[in-house]
């Protein structure tokens, strides 16, 4: 069968099936109350002064930090400061953190693209729901689970905690899933090219791999009937005019085109290891998925494959093709990912396949088919619930980490053994500094998952709180107050933190060899005009020495100051 006809077949579901059941049943089996509550509860733990259990990679969180400061000093993201994704996250984070500027940053940029999706997630629940109540709850409840917590769906470290990275990787999933439904369950046509228009849109301007997804799947829906090919080109015209009007405003987007052409140069290598990589790490989805595959096209086979053209585009609307399609799509976007919501866009296909086997077809293999579906869609949703909650009630028994002048950044919680050995650390590092340069020497870190570890993750923070501390006596006791500060590190939270200007030309997340370019025209003079460069030594390590051999021509003329014992100073005179 079909997904056209499983799409837009009435389910009886109307109205009168809710006669006599009381106010608060009405109200749970109601799509658009389920996404106000979310909305309402996002917006009461914004406001709240929460503190979140650590969790690995929590630095991430700085990238938009920086970002949300360099935007409200004026900075456009793409040309006055090279990033590693779209501007979109950057702008709505900013706009979040004007009205909320005391969230707890790691729920505020989870949620940043919120004031898009949420609306868009309602429009096509309306939709849904016109034809099928049940539907469109069962579109909408996963979404809000996923969209709920910042969870990646692998974990990196096995003590509990919230997810402080891939922040645009999630957005980018989501918004995949919301295009796959738009895709498969809104059949009016205006309402479709609209939905397609703005997801396409943000998809491009969130993260351009996740466009090239949502390209995919599109396409696949004009060759497969499901959307027409001059509704397609309606909503890519859509597209470009956006675009074009925000370059005739501001230049954004060839600008972010100049950096989605340097990051290509930057990442190179085959794609057939990372779909290998993304099938071990995503194995208990993709196996069973491969499997679900095999039964769907042998159930294809035994009933006579298509004789006609119109045969094959039916069969290629049907489930088995748009599992096929989506899987692919959905796999391409994760070779390019770390930290994820990784294949939930595969739900809103297995939906109308359970329908299709559940309530449609009489057949032996039904059994077969609706415990794959179950295989493929619940580790997912288990291993999200999973996590979420052991970091919920493992933070019930953390401790706060003494980081007074990190303000909501600082609002996190770890073990209190955790707690006593990230002091102890910072400690061993500013002390025995030899033995960390001999592993620069050797080009290995002090840990092989260094970055993933809680533990360093706590002592970070407790740097950057001895950084502060040190950098706020030393104004006071010199009279002068430093214009602004670049660190020799992946992230740099010191102009967030005491609101001074960050220079231009600089790019938010420098990761060599990954995410930091050759020096753009500017950048040197940039740093030049910048009163403090700061080298963190707890520990040293090969990639901040990376990162200050490439700034390295900034330096001349300097002074070198022992600021604090995990930090120098090189002052401009």
């Amino acid at each position: 069968m079909a997904m056209s006809e499983i799409g837009t077949e009435n389910s009886q579901v109307d109205g009168k099936d809710f006669i006599g059941k009381g106010a608060a049943t009405r109200l749970a089996g109601s799509p658009l109350a389920w996404i106000v509550a979310f909305a309402a509860l996002a917006v009461a733990a914004l406001i709240l002064p929460l503190r979140l259990p650590l969790g690995p990679n929590a630095w991430d969180t700085v990238v938009y930090l920086d970002a949300i400061q360099r935007i409200g000093l004026g900075q456009v993201p793409t040309i006055d400061f090279f990033a590693p994704i779209g501007p979109l996250g950057f702008y709505f984070a900013a706009g979040l953190d004007a009205v909320f500027p005391d969230a707890q940053p790691m729920l505020l940029i989870n949620w940043a693209l919120l004031p898009i999706m949420l609306p868009v997630l309602a429009l096509l629940a309306g939709e849904v729901a016109r034809r099928s109540r049940p539907q469109a709850l069962a579109l909408v409840l996963p979404f809000l689970l996923f969209a709920a917590l910042p969870i990646n769906l692998h974990g990196l470290y096995p003590s509990p905690g919230f997810d402080g990275y891939g922040f645009y990787n999630r957005h980018v999933a989501l918004q995949l899933y919301l295009l796959i439904a738009t895709l498969l369950f809104v059949p009016r046509r205006s309402l479709q090219i609209a939905l397609v228009a703005v997801l396409m849109l943000t998809l491009f301007l969130t993260k351009v791999t996740g466009a090239v997804s949502g390209t995919l799947l599109v396409g696949y829906a004009t060759l497969s009937g499901r959307m027409r090919f001059r509704d397609a080109t309606i909503a890519a015209g859509l597209v470009i005019l956006a675009l074009g009007v925000l370059e005739l405003a501001t230049g954004l987007s060839s600008a972010y085109i100049i950096d989605i052409l340097t990051l290509l140069g930057l990442n190179t290598g085959t794609l057939l290891p990372r779909f290998l990589t993304v099938a071990s790490v995503k194995f208990n989805v993709i196996g069973p998925s491969l499997v679900l595959l095999a039964v769907l096209a042998y159930a294809s086979w035994r009933d006579g494959l298509p004789a006609t053209l119109a045969g094959w585009r039916a069969l290629a609307d049907a489930p088995i093709g748009w599992f096929a399609a989506g899987l692919f799509a959905l796999a391409l976007f994760e070779t390019q990912n770390t930290g994820s919501l990784e294949f939930i866009g595969l739900w809103p296909i297995l939906l109308p396949l359970i329908l299709d086997w559940w309530e449609r077809r009489n057949d032996r293999m039904r059994p077969v088919v609706l415990v794959l579906t179950l295989a493929v869609s619940l580790p997912s949703a288990v291993i999200c619930m999973e996590r979420g909650m052991r970091a919920v009630m493992g933070g019930a028994t953390y401790v706060a980490l003494d980081v007074p002048d990190l303000g909501p950044l600082g609002r996190i919680s770890v073990k209190p053994d955790i707690a006593a050995r990230a002091a102890a650390m910072l400690d061993h590092y500013a002390t025995q500094p030899e033995g960390y340069r001999d592993l620069i020497r050797r080009d290995i870190l002090p840990s092989y998952i260094l970055y993933s570890e809680i533990d360093y993750q706590a002592t970070w923070m407790l740097e950057i709180q001895q950084a502060v501390t040190a950098i706020k006596a030393w104004e006071a006791a010199n009279k002068r107050e430093l214009n602004g500060f670049f660190t020799f590190d992946f992230v740099d939270p010191l102009n967030y933190l005491l609101q001074r200007m960050p220079p231009r030309v600089v790019p938010v997340g420098v990761d060599p060899g990954r995410s930091t370019p050759d020096l753009q025209p500017g950048t040197i003079e940039a740093l030049r005009q910048t009163d403090a460069m700061l080298m963190p030594k707890c520990p040293v390590t090969t990639p901040r020495e990376m990162i200050r051999s490439h700034f390295a021509a900034a330096l001349e003329g300097r002074e070198r100051i022992a600021l604090a014992p995990c930090w120098d100073m090189y002052l401009r005179k």
